[in-house]
């Protein structure tokens, strides 16, 4: 049954023709006359209301002005402090080794064991809601962490410094304190990384379709699209974005990880005789950093091919110029060849999901190649948007102006697109420091608070806990698949001791995510999906509006006989969607622990950072 067409849309304006009366010659004085025969021709009541509006917009203009220079001086004041008290030299991180997952780094609260992820499934199976009433949970486990920080709590006499968060103590993880400036050449990791080098098991069941899947994708991309950006399965041809094979890069670690030696080879030979970045065209500096930047260090830490690291540190290069803007905030776009930088063509705003979802990459790259510029110029990035007015309770708006350093767009908040992977890497970019930025943790943490706060509902009739977006104090029950992150990073923050309760709310928004697969008739989620917020016996929880997924992204997921394919494979879907699958199949839990990696948000690992031996 198809939803009720919506009523025939409103217009936004409204035009008015005023007719002139006779022939125009385009003179001053005639224009003169013209209106001011007009002007009495009105009545005293038209001309007073005229004379109104014409003082209101003077007035709201006056002040307007008065509001935007009391922020340039707020901004202007706030950048000479960082100037006094930034230091000059922030440090490059040493080596990656295997991370200490020892629940005692994590005073008062206990570890979490991971819990599995639900996977699409076909319809017409129960729905389970959740249980006990939310708001007395909260507050009953709040008042469990309090008392336990309160016995944790304990004198430091170090510079080791503890957060504490709505009860969690999270301490940094002993010997990972920053080294002084001086940069040294770090040792080249082994050949293979830790958790899969000593693989013996066998892939199962599961695993086993997976690489089934894989290799046909594979070979199709193979056949029609090799060394493009990606392919167009249905018409057998290939589509390209940047021109720089994105889909053979993005799947060089899941190759790896999937143990397909011969189809790395052959795309590792194509990445060193036909991969050149000296050329001229414009690419996103999130999309390429996510993909380009971080599979490049991901295959670099799998194999330990210098291959890659050269690649890589020779890409990162042609990206920096998109951070050469007077607010250190970056531009979207970059051109690798020329080095020209610049926002998109219809705005000066940056997204920002987009300018703080590169840090993971650009702080990595510094630590391997000991050029601490990558790490300086996306750390200033995170800086400045802390310090930033305009949030509400950790919640960020979703653009920002590249040449104020500003928020636009302000009281708009979500944690769909433009805004969702913000919040994935403050968490990431603490657990990949070793736990020690403790600015980071309370940040993600205050935004967690905030989403409870302004964004949690429950739907009707079956009760699913779903995050909404909030326009200027109105709450909207849209919800973007996107915002499906959330879950897995809730989970992520409990494994690492974060408060037990980000673990309930993780199974409950991920019971969602799979009711949005599990009530579509293809048993594929739309991208954006309309929550019912009030008990109707003939409404189902989720309403469509428009739909992607699959192989081939599709325009149709209420209709499994015609689903309409659009004729497009990402690249993540090698990339990123298999991958986790195969890893989510596995019997082994060490296999790429969590303890010893942490992915960027393309599904790329890098290593966890701790100190080197001996130190």
């Amino acid at each position: 049954m198809y939803p009720t067409p919506p009523p025939a849309p409103q217009r936004d304006f409204i035009s008015v023709t005023l007719s002139l009366g006779r022939s125009y010659d385009g003179s001053k004085s005639w224009r003169r006359r013209s209106c001011w025969r007009k002007w009495k021709q009105l009545s005293r009541l038209q001309r007073n209301v005229i004379l109104f509006l014409l003082t209101f917009l003077m007035l709201c203009g006056l002040v307007s002005y008065i509001g935007v220079a009391d922020q340039w001086r707020a901004v202007n004041g706030r950048s000479a402090e960082e100037r006094k008290v930034r230091p000059a030299d922030p440090p490059v991180l040493p080596a990656p080794q295997k991370a200490d997952a020892n629940p005692e780094n994590f005073p008062g609260v206990l570890p979490q064991k991971p819990r599995r992820h639900f996977r699409r499934r076909p319809p017409n199976l129960q729905i389970r809601a959740p249980g006990k009433d939310s708001e007395d949970r909260r507050q009953d486990d709040t008042q469990r962490r309090d008392e336990a920080v309160g016995d944790a709590r304990r004198e430091e006499n170090t510079q080791r410094t503890a957060v504490s968060w709505r009860g969690a103590v999270i301490e940094p993880q002993p010997g990972t304190e920053l080294p002084s400036r001086k940069a040294e050449a770090p040792p080249k990791p082994s050949s293979q990384a830790p958790g899969i080098q000593n693989q013996a098991a066998s892939p199962n069941e599961r695993q086993r379709a997976v690489i089934d899947a894989f290799r046909h994708a594979w070979a199709g991309y193979r056949k029609f699209a090799w060394g493009h950006d990606e392919l167009k399965p249905v018409s057998r041809s290939f589509s390209e974005w940047f021109g720089l094979g994105l889909t053979l890069i993005d799947a060089l670690d899941t190759m790896w990880i999937l143990g397909l030696r011969k189809e790395f080879e052959e795309a590792r030979k194509w990445v060193s005789k036909k991969l050149r970045f000296q050329k001229d065209v414009d690419v996103n500096l999130f999309e390429s950093t996510i993909r380009i930047l971080g599979g490049l260090l991901s295959a670099y830490h799998l194999s330990g091919d210098d291959l890659f690291l050269k690649k890589a540190e020779d890409f990162g290069n042609r990206l920096m110029p998109a951070f050469q803007t007077p607010s250190k905030i970056p531009y979207s776009d970059v051109n690798i060849g020329t080095g020209a930088a610049h926002p998109p063509r219809w705005t000066s705003d940056s997204t920002v999901a987009e300018v703080t979802s590169i840090q993971l990459e650009f702080r990595e790259l510094s630590r391997l190649t000991g050029s601490k510029k990558f790490q300086e110029a996306a750390e200033e990035v995170t800086r400045r948007v802390h310090s930033l007015s305009g949030k509400k309770d950790g919640l960020v708006p979703m653009f920002i102006n590249t040449h104020s350093g500003l928020f636009t767009h302000m009281g708009v908040f979500t944690l769909g697109a433009r805004a969702d992977s913000y919040y994935e890497y403050l968490l990431k970019q603490w657990i990949q420091g070793g736990k020690k930025e403790t600015q980071l943790v309370e940040d993600y943490l205050e935004a967690i608070e905030g989403i409870k706060r302004h964004l949690l509902r429950r739907s009707e009739p079956r009760k699913l806990t779903f995050v909404g977006e909030l326009a200027h104090g109105r709450f909207s029950a849209k919800m973007d698949h996107l915002v499906c992150f959330l879950p897995g990073t809730l989970a992520l923050g409990a494994h690492h001791g974060l408060p037990a309760d980000h673990m309930e709310l993780a199974r409950a928004l991920m019971d969602t995510c799979y009711q949005m697969n599990r009530q579509m008739e293809t048993g594929l989620s739309p991208e954006i999906v309309h929550f019912n917020l009030y008990p109707q016996s003939d409404q189902k929880d989720v309403q469509v509006k428009v739909p992607s997924g699959g192989y081939s992204s599709i325009s149709n997921v209420q209709d499994p006989l015609n689903p309409q394919p659009r004729d497009k494979m990402e690249s993540f879907f090698l990339g990123e969607t298999l991958k986790y699958l195969y890893l989510l199949f596995s019997d082994d839990p060490d296999l790429l622990s969590l303890d010893a990696y942490v992915f960027n948000t393309e599904a790329h690992p890098l290593p966890i950072w701790v100190p080197p031996r001996g130190a």
